[in-house]
């Protein structure tokens, strides 16, 4: 290890990267984390583990492969950090030998997936023996369930990225669509909006009948077409809300990552108060809601009132860029992985006790 942070780190990212991914990962985590590192200072050498399982004959055949493949790269490049980013297909016995033939080397697994979801909850209790730290997109008492002695455990935020999230929503008076939503699965499992279970097409419908003429842009539901890449992108750019409904939405801080995709697009970012957003961000910065009621009148104000709007979608755009951008985000990585990282440093709750 260096002989401090602002040295510079050999940091081997494992993740998905792949080719394969929607968009080819344009707006994934894994490469916006990357992006920040380098930024920051850093030598980094990325590791697509699905490509490199594929490579080796896919999911029966290949994971011995990627792992080797792994283990190979890991002892060239001899990294401070190893970095495993939703690597599922790197097992813990692979991680443990690394660390025996490099003692020095930290490692940190970071996740961006509900712990509600007991398969997400298996694979990341599954390294917990061999990592240093593990950050989560969930906060508050929800980590408890991952708590290892001598481990450091945390928040991770979804993190922005001004050159993927290109957007400027915030600076049209009249963007072609009035509300954003995507949706892989809008029916099943149920989302939980407002203190109850929704079925997003059910909870679409109710947006359109209280709001007769509502510009809508959809993906994955109501016979709109996913979307991914350069077109999703384009798509976020064009709206000038967005509803940001995870599969919970009472779960501290926990939010899909496209809370960071529609707000760093220049859209008003529409939030369930449970969530928890609200200790962050001001009702001048994102747009709150507790109640479909709510949300119906708060859509309704903010696209009678195009400058309120655009004055709230700047301002929550600029708010989350400071908080969460991609070198703010990889830094407090590190930080966490080497034991070096204040929380006074951060406005958002970092490492659970």
């Amino acid at each position: 290890m260096p002989a401090t942070l602002a040295a510079l780190m050999r940091i081997l990212h494992a993740g998905n990267f792949g080719t394969r991914a929607k968009g080819a990962a344009l707006n994934s985590i894994a490469p916006k984390l990357s992006r920040g590192l380098v930024r920051a200072g850093h030598a980094v050498v990325d590791f697509a583990d699905r490509d490199a399982m594929r490579a080796w004959g896919g999911r029966l055949l290949g994971l011995a492969g990627a792992n080797r493949a792994l283990t190979r790269l890991a002892l060239d490049v001899r990294p401070d950090l190893l970095l495993l980013g939703h690597a599922d297909t790197i097992t813990p016995s692979t991680v443990a030998a690394l660390r025996r033939s490099m003692p020095a080397m930290r490692v940190l697994q970071w996740n961006v997936d509900p712990l509600f979801d007991q398969g997400n909850l298996s694979r990341l209790h599954e390294k917990l023996p061999v990592v240093d730290a593990t950050l989560v997109s969930t906060a508050g008492d929800a980590l408890r369930n991952l708590r290892r002695p001598g481990m450091r455990l945390g928040f991770f935020p979804n993190p922005v990225d001004f050159s993927v999230e290109t957007g400027t929503a915030h600076d049209m008076a009249e963007p072609p669509f009035d509300l954003f939503f995507a949706c892989g699965h809008p029916r099943r499992p149920l989302r939980h909006i407002c203190g109850q279970d929704w079925d997003m097409e059910a909870f679409i419908a109710a947006l359109r009948a209280a709001l007769p003429g509502l510009r809508l842009r959809l993906a994955g539901m109501s016979g709109a077409p996913h979307l991914a890449g350069a077109p999703y992108q384009a798509a976020l750019g064009q709206c000038a809300l967005g509803l940001n409904a995870s599969r919970r939405n009472d779960m501290p801080l926990y939010s899909s990552d496209r809370l960071a995709q529609m707000i760093g697009s220049g859209q008003v970012a529409l939030v369930d108060r449970a969530a928890g957003y609200n200790q962050l961000f001001s009702d001048n910065e994102m747009g709150f809601f507790a109640s479909v009621e709510e949300l119906v009148a708060l859509i309704r104000g903010l696209l009678a009132d195009r400058g309120r709007r655009q004055r709230i979608a700047a301002a929550g755009r600029a708010r989350y860029h400071a908080l969460f951008n991609e070198t703010v985000v990889a830094r407090y990585i590190v930080e966490v992985a080497f034991g070096t990282h204040d929380p006074g440093r951060y406005e958002w709750p970092t490492l659970v006790d």
